[in-house]
């Protein structure tokens, strides 16, 4: 009798064990990767039963985890913000417009944080300012950032690509992403280059040649060069990309809301005698008119699906406003690790930075992150976080991932990467309807050819029936 349960726990024992092994069709991924399996973690953990782990690899190492630490912010922020929770940016002034539409004195603009004023809502905001009257500015137009405390950024030092959009700062007054949109598109044996976000004083210079040849890496293979007042934008452009979209952040954060705040202030046909410098709002100015933003579940959306960095860096120091002080990244990074602490997960390898992934130093592991996961499933706001998630063969990151498989709209996963760093986590469904959280975290010189491996995952538990 002793011995048959003896062997019972064992063969117990070792389907557990054979149970949290990694798939043979993800070993084998990684093996044609030349990845090694060291310097990967992964969990897949059942939803739907209190059952152990389906599969747990090198689940307590601290590893960076790229864009996929944004489901830790974007969650704190849907419980700690609220789903329903709004950024104000207003236009003040302390002294009364005249009669004759003229400010004889300063326009302040103060904002809130808002990780979305973009283009049309400032034109709309400036458009209150027209129907309410004003028309001629005499003073200067002054810049309230002071709701972040946070120090001047040098867009260069993470990759050395000061111009990309996604290396922009957090700001407290961030418009239209800081960043300005072109197009290209070849026609005939040339490349047309519309600008998209007016730019008053700024004069672009395109010299782009049509290119035979794929389109990966098209934005790797321009040259972008600016000057005050100008920029120039050149190299080949394949014609296999038609029409895309080039998103650059040239300006300082000054000289971005200046050249946007002249030209769209004069379509609306109003003059603007003074200069735009960064200021505090006086406390005896009034109110006259507030743009409104999106609310923190549309934000989330936008963050995960499209992995937004500006977005996140914002969204993480809102979370640092509690005590109605300027926020700065120390009093975010403490107020997550209250919250967790208060749903009782510790997670003590957690290093947090700026909470957009978009960094060297972030760490977590994937036991951490899977918990976290778990965590949201049964929360409140579990909705609007799943939602903001890719779906695989569908939107967003995993748009061009998995179509034409079993796993094609079984699963919202985050992703990101990095140099050295490739990741996924996120909600997938079995073939029984059963769910399961997933966190696979790659860190080696090589994460880069790792996606086969976390789709052969997906597609496993895609294709997966027994209970």
């Amino acid at each position: 009798m002793f011995r048959s349960l003896l062997g019972a726990a064992l063969l117990c024992w070792a389907g557990s064990l054979l149970a949290q092994a990694l798939p043979a069709s993800v070993t084998q991924a990684l093996a044609n990767a030349q990845i090694p399996l060291q310097s990967v973690a992964v969990v897949v953990q059942p939803l739907d039963n209190a059952g152990p782990p389906l599969v747990r690899h090198n689940a307590q190492a601290p590893m960076n985890p790229a864009s996929v630490m944004k489901l830790v912010t974007t969650y704190a922020a849907l419980e700690l913000l609220g789903p329903a929770a709004t950024w104000q940016t207003g236009a003040w002034a302390s002294v009364e417009p005249g009669a004759d539409g003229r400010l004889p004195g300063p326009l302040y603009l103060k904002g809130s944080g808002d990780p979305k004023f973009a283009l049309e809502n400032f034109w709309a905001l400036l458009r209150q300012l027209q129907v309410r009257g004003i028309r001629q500015i005499d003073g200067d137009l002054i810049l309230d950032r002071s709701v972040f405390n946070v120090p001047a950024l040098d867009p260069g030092a993470f990759d050395n690509k000061p111009m990309r959009a996604y290396n922009v700062g957090p700001d407290g007054l961030l418009v239209d992403f800081h960043a300005l949109r072109f197009t290209l598109k070849p026609e005939g044996s040339g490349v047309r280059l519309w600008s998209e976000t007016p730019s008053e004083g700024l004069q672009v210079d395109a010299r782009l040649t049509a290119s035979n040849g794929p389109c990966n890496g098209w934005r790797d293979r321009l040259e972008v060069r600016h000057s005050p007042g100008r920029l120039e934008i050149s190299g080949p452009y394949p014609v296999s990309c038609g029409e895309k979209s080039l998103y650059l952040a040239p300006l300082n954060a000054d000289s971005h809301v200046e050249g946007l705040f002249r030209a769209l202030w004069r379509e609306l046909g109003g003059s603007f005698k003074g200069r735009v410098r960064s200021g505090v709002l006086p406390p005896d100015a009034r109110l006259l008119a507030s743009q409104e933003s999106p609310p923190v579940a549309d934000m989330v959306r936008d963050v995960n699906k499209w992995s937004n960095n500006v977005m996140a860096r914002q969204l993480f120091l809102a979370l640092g406003n509690g005590d109605g002080s300027s926020a700065t990244e120390e009093k975010a990074a403490r107020r997550v690790r209250e919250w967790l602490q208060a749903k009782q997960l510790a997670f003590p390898e957690l290093v947090l930075e700026n909470g957009s992934g978009l960094s060297r130093r972030e760490r977590i592991s994937a036991a951490s992150l899977n918990q976290l996961l778990v965590s949201a499933w049964q929360s409140p706001v579990m909705p609007e976080l799943i939602a903001s998630l890719p779906i695989t063969g569908l939107d967003g990151t995993m748009k061009k991932r998995l179509n034409d498989t079993a796993a094609a709209g079984r699963a919202h996963i985050k992703t990101g990467t990095l140099d050295g760093v490739k990741s996924a986590a996120g909600y997938a469904l079995d073939a029984r309807g059963q769910r399961y959280a997933v966190t696979f975290l790659i860190n080696h010189p090589r994460a880069g050819a790792g996606q086969e491996a976390m789709d052969a995952l997906l597609l496993w538990i895609a294709q997966r029936q027994e209970s």
